[in-house]
């Protein structure tokens, strides 16, 4: 229950999904949260149900693709709990489904602002008070489709391939200043993203053990087991792992 006492987190796209997951997880094991996303209903019934079980929860508002919102909800993060430890960048969309000579400019745009800018913009802005606090840990949520392809969301597999290259540069940059920065690789999780791909294969029963067939294991992951991946990464247990990747696919990437 105590893995990461004493640590400030802020969890990127942090109201559902994959993010909600780690944020409550991260919490239970001791960290203070700092809530960032666009969703405020989602993103502040978290905060409260999170402060009811006495956890320290915080919300903000914040568009990761403009720079100014995630430069002033760092730092007023940083203020309110008095230190940063750990910056999970999680938020992410999966953009359109279309084969690359049908993708327009903005669709393509689109995805980049927020997988790849919103992870350049938090790290950017997180690492001074990172380096403030004697280091700490980032963590980039990558994809399986950062590491092999398929023939589908060209923008999402770009987006998420530039994040685990990113990981590894900012994890040689500030290894002296003991910033570790890792990504992890999930194979297909039951999020609401998730929901919205399968949601556009049909029949949603057999759409969802046809996704689930795809990984060895026979069945789709679970947020959970992206969160506690997380902690790992966030916690001083992780004190010598920098510039990996944790995949975490039930198999999928290992044929």
């Amino acid at each position: 229950m105590n893995r990461l006492a004493g640590k400030v987190a802020i969890v990127t796209g942090g109201a559902v999904g994959l993010g909600r997951a780690a944020a409550l997880r991260m919490a239970e094991e001791g960290a203070c949260i700092a809530l960032f996303d666009v969703r405020d209903g989602d993103g502040r019934t978290l905060e409260r149900e999170m402060t009811s079980k006495g956890h320290s929860a915080r919300y903000w508002h914040c568009d990761m693709a403009r720079e100014a919102e995630v430069t002033a909800a760092i730092g007023e993060a940083a203020a309110h709990f008095g230190r940063l430890d750990v910056l999970v960048n999680n938020a992410g969309v999966a953009g359109t489904s279309k084969p690359t000579h049908e993708i327009t400019e903005a669709e393509w745009d689109f995805v980049q602002a927020i997988n790849v800018k919103g992870v350049f913009f938090a790290t950017k802005h997180a690492i001074p008070h990172l380096r403030r606090a004697g280091g700490g840990s980032i963590i980039n949520l990558s994809s399986i489709y950062g590491l092999v392809g398929a023939p589908d969301v060209p923008p999402y597999h770009a987006s998420k391939g530039a994040v685990r290259l990113m990981s590894k540069t900012d994890a040689l940059l500030y290894a002296a200043d003991r910033i570790r920065v890792n990504s992890i690789h999930p194979g297909f999780i039951w999020t609401p993203m998730v929901e919205g791909y399968v949601a556009g294969k049909g029949d949603p029963a057999a759409a969802r053990k046809a996704v689930g067939d795809l990984h060895p294991l026979g069945h789709m992951g679970e947020p959970d087991d992206i969160a506690w991946g997380v902690v790992y990464l966030a916690s001083d247990e992780a004190k010598f792992v920098t510039g990996t990747e944790l995949v975490i696919d039930g198999g999928y990437t290992a044929r």
